[in-house]
């Protein structure tokens, strides 16, 4: 079965509406008052089809993911003026995060998702320079960013949030590569990937037959995500481990020697 573009971006309103949940508790970790109404009823029903299948577990990895990277790009935002997030969505970063001034957040996905975006958020003002881009990730997408006003020159952040495992390795891959051949020394791409470990664990079987059955498989997991990115500096971090420092976990970390475990990472990689 082949991917759909529009399952996948539906996945985007699911995001959308788990970010708004937590948004809600006492002990969020982060706000995001624009999620709400960018998931929209399709959203929550989504999530709510997505808990009654598989439970809370299988949501938390979003949640501990949005608070990781809104660290990451902020950290790495003191030096990278340029933001680029891969395949976008519903990512309201560009509107809720206290930026440097000066920063430019590109935001790339399909002319459809990024045009309801749009009218969403039409009264909303962004807390940067917000240049968004409708471009299929399949179709010459550093053309249209360079068009937009993106310089190749300059330290740049990028983001990959939930987007691999939709791919198939050719196209990650592919799409790594186009990423390294823009990235100015001092560049920061920051990704999160699934373990092969993960998408083969069982409590995992129901979600993952409930997104194939919706045209979004998931189709790629490695557990040495550093290998992606040859010649950068790359810092793996397992999603177990913030995700208990913030009480969002359901398991402690598995020892780095444990082969079998179900794992998740986020990777910092950092050209040097």
């Amino acid at each position: 079965m082949k991917t759909r573009p529009d399952a996948v971006a539906g996945t985007g309103l699911l995001v959308a509406a788990i970010r708004a949940r937590e948004s809600t508790r006492e002990d969020r970790l982060f706000t995001d008052p624009f999620t709400d109404k960018l998931a929209g009823a399709a959203g929550h029903q989504i999530l709510d089809a997505a808990l009654a299948t598989s439970g809370e577990r299988t949501t938390m990895q979003i949640v501990v993911r949005t608070r990781f990277w809104d660290d990451a790009l902020l950290d790495a935002a003191s030096s990278c003026r340029q933001i680029v997030v891969v395949a976008a969505g519903m990512d309201a970063r560009a509107y809720r995060l206290t930026w440097p001034a000066g920063t430019t957040v590109f935001e790339l996905d399909q002319p459809s998702v990024i045009a309801a975006k749009n009218a969403v958020l039409a009264e909303d003002n962004p807390q940067c320079t917000r240049v968004p881009i409708g471009v299929d990730l399949a179709d010459n997408w550093p053309a249209a960013l360079r068009a937009a006003g993106f310089d190749a020159g300059a330290p740049t952040a990028w983001l990959i949030e939930g987007l691999l495992q939709y791919l198939d390795e050719d196209a990650v891959h592919r799409l790594v590569e186009r990423i390294d051949a823009l990235a100015a020394p001092g560049s920061v791409l920051c990704y999160d990937v699934v373990g092969k470990s993960l998408l083969e664990a069982p409590f995992m079987a129901g979600l993952l037959k409930s997104m194939a059955d919706n045209g979004a498989p998931w189709l790629f997991g490695t557990d040495d995500p550093a290998e992606l990115v040859p010649g950068w500096s790359a810092v793996v971090t397992d999603v177990a481990e913030p995700g208990n420092q913030w009480g969002r976990w359901y398991a402690p970390t598995a020892p780095a020697g444990e082969k079998e475990a179900p794992r998740g990472y986020f990777v910092v990689a950092r050209r040097d």
